[in-house]
Order: structure tokens, then C-alpha cells, then sequence
């Protein structure tokens, strides 16, 4: 460790999701988890240039991304965005620079989405289904409803050519009509799925209990596995897949520790995640500290290691361990049977579909064994009857 308190050499990638409008939003979800923790600050010139050339001077790979989020970060105009590019090119020479931005979609137009198509753009639309699942819970600030202007926007993306990505919650408006959920992504053209349980408790009225989310799981895996696996990637699924199969699953919240993924606000206060800002967690500021001290240092360190270690004896003597790793902290929110605190409250639902899920888990990772690439499950499986 250096002076600056840097460690070298550095072993893994670390990414940092960026808020270059902290908080601000034009919608005012009813659980938003976010609302209210930002500084009320919006990212400068000096403070945007500094991010970009740190984030990529700290890298330890040739591809380096960037993710943009919110708040609402189309709240900054496109100058902000086309600066920021700028800068990539600037201190990324060389480098494969990638961009993911999360957006809830009403304010897309031409412009942005020529924009956005132009510079290869990821972006994720926040979309909670079929309108009537979606507007109970994500309306405008001023009181309207959100869905047609989020469908607007998907119009947007689809006729510029933008790649994008859905990315749902799953609530007490959506959890009991799983079906209608699913077909709504997979019949408007949605290639990639990534759905997200609500659980807040301030916000019953909003959340989600354990057998509902089991239930729920389950009846989205039937529907997907007879239908449409190969065709359209639902990220929890592939991730269990990953898991059984003993690969780095690319979803934190089911992989065996965290900490990879931090979050800078908008005044240049980093945290260990975006789900855990607040003061126990904050890593300390761009502005007086470098960032890879922050990133690779041994609060980060501690906090991505504490999911393993923090687990519960229930946990650790639980046959599905292997695939959830205890799923993500912030839900751990209850004492197993034991009496140990730091247990799920969606454990049980895990535990069923897990169950539900392990016969053709173990076929498909058979078929990955072999090379061949698991498509329609179903099929395969009808075809490989005696």
C-alpha cells in the first residue's frame, strides 16, 4: 500500500455507478429506496473530469464501463453526456469504453435516442409491466401516471435502433399475476429481463413476503423454460444457472460477497453501494481522497466480505447456499431458526423455487458440460427420451 493509501497490485475489477443528479427525478415512485438520501448537489465540470480519469486510471482490464444513473439522469441535458464522452476519449485512449444508463424513459426523444444509438448506449428502462401493474406505483411528480410515456420512450429506443434492457420490480401491485408480468416483456419484443422484489419495511403496503415471491418465481421459470430460453435472457434465472454450474453469476446480489459495485453521488461522496448510503458506509469523497484508495481499500474490502461472513446458521447449514449465498444484505432483515439475526426475509421463497428449479438446472448444466448450448428445455428434454 502506498502512501495515498492505494493498494497495489489490484486483483479485481470494481465498478462505480455514477449519479450525476444524486436524487433528483421526475416521477415519484411510491418505494423508491433513493429518494431524499442525495446531497442535492448535481456533478460539475471538475468534478465529472476527475471522476473519468480516476475510474479509468484505477481499471485492471482493457474494457472499462461507465453507468449513469439516478434520480433521473436524463435530467442532465445531452452537453453534459457529450462531455463526458469527451473525457472518455481523452484519458481512455486505447481502451474499450462502455456506457449503461438507467432511465425511467418519459423524457426520451429523437435527439436522445440518436444520441444514445450513436455511442453504443446501453440503457435500461425502469417499467413495472402492463400499465395497470405499472402506473399504481410509479407516477409523475406533479401526480400523472408514467406507462405511456415509458412506452413512448421504448418506441423511441426500438425505432433508433438503441439496445435496451427491462428492468421491473416485482410488488404487491405485480407479485399475484406473475404471468401477465412475463408475457408483457416477452410480447412487446423485450430481450433481456432483470426483475427486482420489493422489500421495505416502511412500505408493506408496497413489498413483497416470501411466499409470494417464491410463488411468483416459479410460475415466471415455467413459463420461460417451455417457452423461451435462448430467446429471451431473464437475468435471475441465468444467474442461477450460473451458480449451479460454479461460474460467477454476474448479478451481486447472488453472488458469495459484494463490494464491486459502489456508488458516487453527486457532490463526490462515494459509498459502498448503492443500497447502503448512508454514513456507516461512506468511503469518503473524490475530492479529498483517490478513488482507488476508496475502491480497493479495507472498508470496501471488509464490506464485500461481511456478506459470507455475516451469515446466519441457518444459512450456512442450508443445502441451496450454494446458489443465493444469502441473496442481497439490505434484505437480511430477520433472526433464522436459531435465533441468529442477519437471516433473509425471502428465504423461504428462494427455498421453493430452488427446489422447483433444481431438476432442470441440473440438465442444463449437463448440456453446458457437453458444450451445447441449452436451448429449449422442454425440447431437449423430449428429445432425449428413450
Amino acid at each position: 500500500m502506498n502512501g495515498g493509501g492505494t493498494v497495489w497490485p489490484f486483483r479485481r475489477p470494481v465498478y462505480v455507478m455514477l449519479k450525476p443528479v444524486g436524487d433528483r427525478c421526475n416521477l415519484a415512485c411510491r418505494y423508491c429506496y433513493y429518494l431524499g438520501r442525495g446531497s442535492g448537489a448535481l456533478v460539475d465540470d471538475r468534478l465529472l473530469e476527475d471522476f473519468i480519469r480516476q475510474y479509468i486510471a484505477m481499471q485492471t482490464q482493457p474494457q472499462v464501463l461507465f453507468t449513469w444513473h439516478g434520480g433521473e439522469p436524463l435530467l442532465r441535458p445531452l452537453t453534459f453526456y457529450r462531455r463526458a464522452l469527451e473525457l472518455q476519449r481523452q484519458y481512455g485512449r486505447g481502451l474499450q469504453i462502455d456506457n449503461c444508463l438507467q432511465t425511467n424513459g418519459t423524457l426520451l426523444n429523437d435527439e436522445w435516442c440518436q444520441f444514445l444509438h450513436d455511442n453504443h448506449f446501453l440503457v435500461g428502462i425502469s417499467i413495472d409491466g402492463p400499465r395497470e401493474q405499472h402506473d399504481g406505483n410509479r407516477r409523475m411528480r406533479h401526480g400523472g401516471t408514467s406507462w405511456h410515456d415509458v412506452m413512448r420512450g421504448i418506441g423511441l429506443l426500438q425505432k433508433h435502433g438503441v439496445e435496451w434492457n427491462a428492468m421491473a420490480t416485482v410488488n404487491a401491485r405485480n407479485v399475484e399475476q406473475p404471468l401477465a408480468f412475463y408475457r408483457f416483456f416477452r410480447d412487446m419484443g423485450c430481450e433481456f429481463l432483470q426483475f427486482t422484489p420489493i422489500v421495505e419495511p416502511q412500505l408493506p403496503e408496497c413489498s413483497v413476503t416470501a411466499d409470494q415471491w417464491g410463488r411468483f418465481l416459479c410460475s415466471v421459470y415455467d413459463e420461460w423454460v417451455r417457452h423461451d430460453v435462448g430467446r429471451l435472457f431473464v437475468q435471475l434465472f441465468d444467474a442461477t444457472l450460473a451458480n449451479w454450474a460454479g461460474v460467477a453469476p454476474g448479478l451481486c446480489s447472488m453472488s458469495a460477497t459484494c463490494g464491486q459495485a459502489a456508488v458516487m453521488e453527486a457532490d463526490g461522496t462515494v459509498y459502498c453501494c448503492d443500497h447502503f448510503v448512508s454514513p456507516g458506509h461512506r468511503l469518503g469523497n473524490i475530492r479529498q481522497q483517490p478513488l482507488a484508495g476508496m475502491l480497493y481499500g479495507e472498508q470496501q474490502r471488509r464490506f464485500g466480505l461481511d456478506k459470507q461472513s455475516a451469515l446466519p446458521r441457518e444459512c450456512r447449514e442450508c443445502h441451496w447456499l450454494f446458489a443465493c449465498h444469502g441473496e442481497c444484505p439490505k434484505n437480511r432483515l430477520t433472526t433464522d431458526c436459531y435465533g441468529e439475526p442477519g437471516m433473509n426475509v425471502l428465504c423461504r421463497g428462494y427455498r421453493r423455487y430452488f427446489a422447483h428449479v433444481a431438476a432442470d438446472m441440473d440438465f442444463m448444466k449437463a448440456e453446458l458440460d457437453a458444450g451445447r448450448a441449452p436451448a429449449n428445455i422442454m425440447v431437449l428434454k423430449q428429445q432425449k427420451k428413450p
